[in-house]
């Protein structure tokens, strides 16, 4: 597990002069399939990065991207949540920065995948019809063109809380949505979880904890072993 210089790659896909990235290695020798994860709202935190370990205990050679590595997450955030409403942005470039990364490495089999929590989601969803094996959907938001964006998407396994104000409904839309595709998929809402429910601790700024606590997000270990079990069965099936 270490941490990696992306700014290169970046600079080459005119991304962010300073880019950094979390990479997990599996266990033994490689090559392995790879996933480019990508971070919620609070940016690459521990709570992220083991995400990024549990992926790689999965078999996957896992590079988490972080967005806001320009200038942190009160600098970055807005221009970033900007490319995922746009559809376009800095923020892409990053991410294609960490796929190239992994493309071009002797410990990647050529195949690879690419999964996102919260705002990390919505960034996954929108990457899923460029050229990526697999993608995991972990409660991001839907674009409002998401016809369009599904057109050419690589199966897709998405997962939901219930409880998650912000997503009501999403799940069956998105659910919808790709059987009009015709794309693979495994959508699930949890009726226990509320957002961020994947997460194994509370996240996010320490005076914001008793407000999201308040609010629904954060862990709910029930639901978050089954879509982990979910995530884990639907890349075995369309990395390996």
């Amino acid at each position: 597990m270490t941490d990696i210089d992306l700014s290169d790659l970046a600079a080459d896909r005119d991304g962010s002069r300073k880019l950094r990235g979390y990479l997990a290695r599996p266990a033994g020798t490689g090559p392995w399939p790879a996933v480019v994860m990508i971070h919620e709202i609070f940016g690459l935190d521990d709570v992220m990065r083991r995400h990024a370990d549990h992926l790689a205990g999965l078999g996957y050679l896992t590079l988490a991207v972080d967005l806001f590595s320009a200038g942190g997450t009160t600098r970055c955030l807005v221009a970033t949540m900007t490319a995922m409403i746009r559809g376009h942005g800095r923020a892409f470039a990053d991410i294609g920065a960490a796929r190239d990364y992994l493309g071009g490495s002797r410990d990647c089999t050529g195949k690879i995948g690419v999964v996102g929590f919260c705002m990390g989601g919505g960034f996954a969803l929108l990457s899923a019809s460029d050229g990526y094996d697999a993608a995991a959907v972990n409660y991001g938001q839907l674009p409002r063109d998401l016809d369009e964006t599904l057109a050419g998407a690589c199966p897709i396994v998405g997962s939901y809380g219930g409880r998650d104000p912000q997503l009501r409904g999403a799940a069956s839309r998105l659910d919808a949505a790709l059987n009009k595709a015709g794309v693979t998929h495994d959508v699930k809402e949890y009726p226990a979880a509320g957002h961020a429910f994947l997460n194994d601790t509370k996240a996010g700024p320490r005076a914001l904890r008793p407000l999201l606590r308040v609010a629904g997000i954060g862990p709910e270990p029930e639901s978050a072993k089954d879509a982990w079990d979910r995530i884990e069965l639907f890349f075995a099936t369309h990395l390996n």
